[in-house]
């Protein structure tokens, strides 16, 4: 089959285009590979769930087990999924930069908060610059649903929360970049949140984020930026 385009380039200039040939099918081991990974992003895979089996995979597909195993190795290579030899396969992550970090040991807590320092203090100076009030009202929704799990001690509810605080100040920014890269890597800066939250919290903690919030409202840039470097500080000293 051959397809003609048209194409104006110049002025009154035209010229012809060919196509000729068939467009080429998607390998079937990527359209399996892609099937898994939309299970893994939409949650119906969860991290750190032990997925099917190849049997049950490939019969439920209707293809080779040789297929559904290459599609899980390649997966397997950027870290989305583990194998465990006599156990089966477990999701890792959710995407492939986390997969990464995870894979490669680059996720150590230290360097991880580092990671988090930079962006945040980022973030927040950009904040100060133009304080949103939908943006301050969601950073102040996030400390007080903070400050009622505290109190219930409920840890999972005070993580989310935390977790919701200082997504927010990266989302106030603006920067949608910085957002992108954050939520990128959302699952290790979470994790990170939950290996350093403890009962009761250290009054210096609840102090740094109150600082935070009230230079961004205040509309201070320079000293948005240095307490949000800080609290990252506070929480390696008092983890």
């Amino acid at each position: 089959m051959s397809y003609i385009y048209t194409v104006r380039l110049t002025g009154s200039e035209v010229a012809t285009v060919s196509l000729d040939g068939p467009v080429r099918q998607v390998p079937l081991v990527l359209q399996v590979s892609e099937r898994f990974r939309a299970l893994i992003e939409s949650g119906q895979w969860p991290r750190g769930s032990r997925i099917p089996g190849e049997n049950q995979l490939a019969a439920e597909l209707g293809v080779s087990r040789g297929t559904v195993r290459e599609a899980l190795r390649s997966l397997s290579l950027t870290g989305l999924l583990e194998p465990r030899v006599g156990d089966g396969t477990y999701v890792r992550a959710t995407n492939e930069i986390t997969g990464v970090l995870v894979r490669d040991d680059l996720s150590s807590l230290d360097q991880v908060l580092d990671a988090r320092a930079g962006i945040e203090a980022a973030a927040a100076r950009l904040a100060a610059r133009r304080p949103d009030p939908s943006g301050l009202e969601r950073l102040t929704a996030a400390l007080d649903s903070r400050a009622a799990a505290h109190d219930a001690a409920d840890l999972e509810a005070f993580v989310a929360a935390d977790t919701a605080f200082h997504r927010g100040v990266v989302e106030a920014s603006g920067n949608h970049l910085l957002l992108r890269l954050y939520d990128a890597i959302a699952e290790v800066l979470t994790e990170s949140i939950h290996r350093t939250a403890s009962f009761p919290e250290d009054p210096l903690l609840l102090q740094s984020h109150l600082a935070v919030f009230e230079a961004i409202r205040a509309g201070d840039p320079e000293e948005a930026g240095r307490v949000s470097y800080a609290l990252i500080e506070t929480v390696k000293q008092t983890r």
